[in-house]
């Protein structure tokens, strides 16, 4: 299974296919901050960060770093021309009043119904949920990036998550390494395959049952 810069970079490329024009959107620590690398173009979005940043902007190249941008995951940030700052509440604020339109979020787990355990694995020391769960409850539409399988080989994607819950019922689409799926009211659809990877594949390291419906689309 593809772990490497590479392949975050694809999983990343592809959840930026999600963006659409106008659109407040949340990015989650990890392979979701790829995603304002990957910007359409003519596609204008706000990035928002939970620390109180909107308009929060691409990656910094290295060496050009600004110490005092960063966002909530501490990582450094660029900003956008028009962006503004705010206080922490005000920012937790924009997300409980339903303001965010996207979030990405990495995950540990996720269900057939679209469960999300993204914050702790029993027995590691973590700084806490953070802003995931108000995220996965009130963001209009919540994606998650994260490759297909554990370090273990053991598929992510469960019939019943087994780790701790940031929320329920709250994951629209999936992306992994592997394959694009879309979490509906009848469980859960297999829309497009990532090369190499086959379907027969996908359904084989999914421990969920996979609908597969005509017409699946393979990503070069």
């Amino acid at each position: 299974m593809g772990v490497g810069e590479e392949s975050r970079d694809r999983i990343a490329r592809r959840a930026a296919r999600e963006l659409k024009d106008g659109m407040v959107v949340n990015l989650g620590i990890g392979i979701p901050t790829r995603v304002a690398d990957f910007i359409p173009e003519g596609v204008h979005v706000v990035f928002h960060a939970e620390n109180g940043i909107l308009g929060a902007g691409p990656s910094p190249k290295p060496g050009e770093e600004d110490a005092f941008l960063c966002n909530a995951g501490g990582f450094p940030v660029t900003v956008t021309e028009g962006a503004s700052y705010c206080d922490s509440a005000i920012a937790f604020a924009m997300i409980r009043r339903g303001r965010i339109d996207m979030t990405v979020l990495g995950a540990l787990e996720v269900s057939e119904r679209g469960d999300l355990a993204n914050w702790i694995v029993p027995g590691k020391r973590v700084a806490g949920i953070g802003g995931a769960m108000e995220l996965a409850q009130k963001a209009s539409r919540v994606v998650v990036v994260m490759n297909h399988v554990n370090q273990k080989g053991e598929p992510k994607i469960k019939r019943q998550c087994t780790l701790p819950l940031t929320a329920q019922a709250c994951v629209d689409l999936i992306i992994t390494d592997m394959a694009v799926i879309e979490v509906a009211d009848g469980g859960l659809i297999l829309r497009e395959v990532m090369a190499p990877y086959t379907a027969e594949e996908v359904v084989r390291f999914t421990e969920a049952e996979l609908r597969i419906p005509d017409g699946v689309v393979t990503i070069p």
